[in-house]
């Protein structure tokens, strides 16, 4: 498959190109009882799916770029207690984890409610000069490992430091990472199928099943530790060789990975190493940071080269994606 063949998985957020447009919502707000539309500029809607929908905007006191998240109350499927209140999941993990700096910033949130509707408003930072991974590699290719190194270890670190703050993901893949172009930092986003860390199983699964793990797809059943590794395997593959290793739930079962192109016996063998069926065979975070790939000496992030084509030579897919995939909101 090449870099033009590779499909977002269905549902997630859709661009759309459109005029900028106020939209002036009157608020009951459960924080400090500001108005949205008080503190923030809203504008162009830049994309919707699923979870909801995501409008650009700026802070009025300083012009900070924001997004703007609206999310309809029918649509939440988890809830968190907050000063006795149910909220949603996703603002309970923002603010969990908002002093991680790999992982995008919560600035305010909201309860709207008007005559016809219920909603929650999440108001995150909107750095600039960014491209979601998913892009980043469409448009380059595989990442050479020199890259790939920089960029693994930030999402390895960011992920071991999510779970000590009590959190679990659950959607960990290249849509989800935003890599900023001039200084090589990523940051990970959309904690919509997240929830609180467990060392018991879980039963439920929101995320993308491209990159569940075997014991999901045959038990629906597993851990969240152990689950986190195996997609950070899909994940890693995708990086090293331009797409994901299993599109079909066979594969995954199988977990069978075929590289072929100039990658390093290292790389292969941390992937294959994540990538165990048994969640027991899979290494912990401390044995990834550790692991001989990853202590190789790596390139400090400024001398990166991010704009570039890269050079990897492709590993072996199967086929287009979409067949596949769902909606991070969708039960799989």
């Amino acid at each position: 498959m090449t870099a033009m063949d590779r499909n977002r998985t269905e549902g997630m957020l859709t661009l759309i190109a459109s005029d900028e447009t106020i939209i002036m919502i009157i608020m009951s707000s459960v924080k400090g009882k500001k108005e949205l539309n008080k503190t923030y500029h809203v504008g162009a809607q830049l994309g919707s799916g699923g979870f909801g929908t995501v409008y650009g905007g700026t802070r009025k006191s300083d012009g900070l770029p924001v997004a703007v998240k609206l999310i309809n109350k029918i649509k939440v499927t988890e809830w968190g207690l907050h000063n006795g209140h149910n909220i949603p999941m996703e603002i309970i993990l923002l603010k969990k984890v908002s002093h991680v700096s790999g992982c995008i910033k919560m600035l305010d949130w909201y309860e709207v409610k008007n005559n016809s509707a219920h909603s929650y408003v999440i108001v995150m930072e909107r750095p600039e000069h960014v491209q979601d991974l998913f892009d980043y590699i469409t448009e380059k290719g595989a990442v050479n490992e020199e890259t790939s190194k920089v960029f693994f270890r930030q999402i390895v670190e960011t992920l071991y430091s999510v779970h000590r703050s009590g959190v679990v993901h659950r959607d960990i893949k290249d849509e989800n990472i935003l890599v900023d172009l001039k200084t090589g930092e990523l940051k990970i986003i959309d904690f919509g199928s997240g929830t609180l860390l467990k060392d018991t199983v879980y039963v439920t699964f929101d995320g993308t099943r491209v990159y569940s793990p075997p014991e999901w797809i045959k038990h629906h059943r597993y851990h969240g530790k152990s689950a986190t590794v195996w997609s950070l395997g899909i994940l890693l593959f995708d990086l090293v060789c331009g797409d994901i290793p299993f599109e079909q739930d066979e594969q995954i079962m199988k977990a069978e990975v075929s590289f072929r192109g100039r990658l390093s016996h290292d790389v292969k063998d941390l992937i294959k190493k994540c990538l165990a069926i048994r969640p027991s065979d899979r290494p912990s975070f401390e044995d990834i940071l550790n692991h001989s790939w990853l202590a190789t000496p790596q390139l400090p992030v400024e001398k990166l080269s991010l704009h570039g084509n890269n050079n990897n030579s492709s590993c072996q897919h199967g086929n287009s994606v979409d067949t596949v995939s769902m909606s991070s909101q969708e039960s799989v």
